[in-house]
């Protein structure tokens, strides 16, 4: 439970170049979300989004859990509700740009949906993840729900809701939710690597294609908005570019246009 008279430490937004990155800053109360961090980090994803040199963003954490959810204690005082905490993953689901949820740690309860709201998640040796919603009594709103059974299957969600199992690192990778799993020290690396890769590719193919995957993995794709899309990859500059690159045999440089 977050103490208290805990010291705040908002969530940090960093641009680099094409790469954005949100890094919760609570090390000492596992990272666990607070009901103004929830505005906070939505006022970033909308500063990400707005930006159109920003190709990539990474979410982490400090310490040694990822997050922990919403705060037990905001729960409590009833200053943190299941519907307040959607709109936070709901956030970071629809964000513009590929997202790459680098997990410094363990990550529990809520944690575990908003790494689930990232394209890919990225894990260190000796952690662990558990949603004890419902020791606590809790049960997560549809919204959420939709989100385990569609990455990871009825079966494995089920055993992460309904038995509140505990997996360790192997199993988050087994069952899907880590796409890679490494060494603690070599995280970083790793994350730059993904990062530089999808920075590098066509901006409009890798977010017109993201939008479409989310949308079909829903069950609601929009097949004029999706059509859309396609056609204006086909008409773009990045395309052209790509296929004399191609033919060229030259990295690409594209330009989001």
């Amino acid at each position: 439970m977050t103490p208290p008279n805990a010291t705040a430490s908002p969530p940090a937004l960093s641009i680099d170049g094409a790469v954005a990155r949100i890094e919760l800053a609570r090390p000492e109360q596992h990272n666990a979300i607070e009901a103004g961090d929830t505005e906070r980090i939505r006022a970033q994803l909308a500063e990400v989004d707005a930006d159109p040199a920003v190709r990539v963003l990474v979410m982490s954490g400090q310490g040694q859990t990822f997050c922990a959810g919403a705060s037990l204690r905001e729960i409590e005082s009833g200053a943190m509700t299941g519907a307040l905490f959607e709109t936070l993953t709901d956030g970071v689901a629809a964000v513009r740009v590929p997202t790459i949820c680098a997990l410094n740690g363990s990550v529990y309860g809520g944690g575990t949906e908003l790494a689930l709201c990232c394209d890919f998640r990225i894990g260190v040796l000796g952690s662990r993840m558990s949603v004890p919603a419902a020791r606590l009594g809790l049960c997560y709103p549809v919204a959420g729900l939709r989100r385990y059974v569609e990455a990871l299957g009825l079966g494995v969600a089920s055993r992460l809701l309904l038995a509140s199992e505990e997996l360790d690192a192997d199993e988050m990778l087994a069952v899907g939710f880590l796409h890679l799993l490494v060494p603690r020290e070599e995280l970083d690396a790793a994350t730059a690597t993904l990062a530089a890769r999808l920075a590098s590719l066509a901006p409009l193919a890798v977010q017109g294609m993201k939008r479409i995957l989310r949308a079909i993995a829903r069950g609601d794709v929009d097949l004029e908005e999706a059509k859309r899309i396609v056609a204006s990859c086909a008409a773009s500059e990045d395309l052209r570019e790509g296929l004399s690159a191609r033919r060229e045999r030259r990295p690409p440089e594209f330009r989001g246009g």
